[in-house]
């Protein structure tokens, strides 16, 4: 009994110290925002955005087909083919669409970042930055935060026009839909909330990765072993993270936006 309560009081103060770590994140990156370094930015929206994009239209035309076809197999037996524009439409830009892109993304820009900032703390090079009087937040960590946003949202919009499209075209090869059909029901039953609601999503999913990632990052202590195990570690928290957003998000966002 006394080895659970030992157990379940150092997880507890483990995720407060985690809680903690990401409030310290955000607080000193927002004051960092003033002094942010332009290039740096420049740089880590092309890395984080720009280099994302191939991966992101992947994900979204393979989300939009994937759903079509599990969605057709309940539109044959119910008869409901008038409304699987909207019903195929509002998964993706509702949940799958964010989620699995948060996912993803966690995956790629998560391990990334973080393996960075833990190779640049373990080899002294972010001691060097403030040792010659340069604030670390504001020349490498807010450009970072604010590139990984501003990506998942620019991102988001994208991969959400793809997975539509592609959704049309698999319920055209696979239930002889018409694709104008589709977009009729896709339009006559979904709002600009629905969209506004994704978006929210993916940009706040943007946001966790981006803490989470640089949190643990910088907690990196070691060598070469304690930068993978930031990698890992970022991908594991970041997607938990998601989860627990993503919960929270969706109850919110539908007393908000309905």
């Amino acid at each position: 009994m006394s080895a659970a309560l030992g157990w379940l009081g150092q997880e507890t103060l483990g995720a407060v110290r985690g809680v903690g770590a990401l409030a310290l994140v955000l607080a000193r990156t927002v004051l960092g925002l003033a002094r942010m370094e332009r290039r740096e930015l420049l740089r880590s929206l092309e890395e984080f955005g720009w280099g994302s994009l191939p991966l992101a239209l992947a994900t979204g035309a393979l989300t939009g087909a994937t759903v079509v076809v599990q969605t057709s197999l309940y539109v044959q037996r119910f008869g409901a083919r008038g409304v699987l524009g909207w019903a195929a439409g509002y998964a993706v830009l509702w949940e799958f669409g964010p989620l699995l892109l948060g996912l993803v993304m966690a995956a790629r820009l998560g391990a990334r970042n973080a393996a960075e900032l833990a190779t640049m703390q373990v080899g002294g090079q972010l001691e060097g930055l403030r040792g010659i009087g340069l604030d670390p937040f504001a020349v490498l960590v807010a450009p970072r935060v604010v590139a990984m946003g501003a990506s998942m949202t620019g991102l988001s919009a994208l991969t959400f026009l793809v997975a539509v499209l592609f959704e049309s075209i698999a319920a055209f090869f696979t239930l002889g839909l018409p694709v104008r059909a589709f977009f009729d029901s896709f339009e006559h039953m979904l709002h600009v909330t629905d969209l506004l609601g994704g978006i929210v999503k993916a940009s706040a999913f943007g946001l966790a990765i981006a803490l989470v990632s640089t949190a643990v990052g910088l907690r990196a202590r070691g060598g070469a072993r304690a930068v993978g195990q930031a990698a890992a570690g970022a991908v594991v928290l970041g997607c938990a993270a998601i989860f627990l957003l993503d919960f929270v998000l969706t109850t919110t966002l539908a007393k908000w936006l309905t």
